[in-house]
């Protein structure tokens, strides 16, 4: 799939927290169904086998919707099931040499909480940035929050498309107008939700009205 600004508007980022009688599959589809242009499989738990299975699962899913689904930091499984993309962080493998191992032609998404980094990732061969966590996060306990300013001062670092995330929700979306970003990556805003797909319709909404 090739690659489009527009798919990052709403990148829903999975996480298996607020299962409760669901699967994860049940879960991303009502938030397919609810506008989310975009879908990363985060897993860190599942057994090789357990985690290959999902993610073949989940690539017939978002082709359904024509929307690309990313995995977080594994690039070996997301080469095995042919994946649209990668994401990796800072501590992860060089994005570099991610490129190298995807081609041209696989997204791929690079964690900045700099310039430096965005820089840096942009230089390597990203077509997107990850920058957060912007509103602390639930998911990851040391994050650190990411200023207004340094998050503007990234996506003008840069020339390739910025997404905020981290503890991003329906009440606080809004404060990111004017930033540059992209999209907003969401995980618990979006999962934890009683309706998955309503909460989805609200939050392309409203980051619809930042992004132009």
């Amino acid at each position: 799939m090739k690659f489009a600004e527009s798919m990052l508007r709403l990148y829903a980022v999975t996480d298996r927290s607020w299962l409760g009688n669901q699967t994860l599959a049940q879960q991303v589809e009502q938030a397919l169904r609810g506008g989310a242009t975009c879908v990363q499989l985060r897993e860190k738990e599942l057994n090789p086998a357990a985690f290959f299975a999902e993610a073949k699962e989940m690539k017939i899913l978002c082709a359904r919707y024509g929307v690309p689904l990313i995995i977080n930091d594994n690039v070996e499984l997301a080469l095995k099931v042919d994946a649209d993309g990668v994401h990796v962080g800072q501590e992860d493998m060089d994005a570099r040499d991610v490129r190298g191992l995807i081609g041209p032609d696989k997204i791929l998404g690079v964690t900045a909480k700099t310039i430096e980094q965005a820089q840096k990732a942009q230089l390597a061969g990203a077509d997107y940035l990850g920058s957060g966590a912007v509103f602390g996060s639930t998911t990851k306990l040391n994050a650190k929050p990411m200023t207004k300013e340094l998050l503007q001062s990234i996506c003008q670092s840069v020339t390739i498309p910025v997404v905020a995330i981290g503890g991003i929700h329906r009440g606080n979306i809004a404060f990111l107008e004017g930033t540059g970003i992209r999209g907003a990556a969401v995980v618990s805003g979006i999962f934890s939700a009683v309706d998955i797909a309503e909460e989805c319709r609200i939050l392309r909404a409203e980051i619809d009205k930042i992004v132009k």
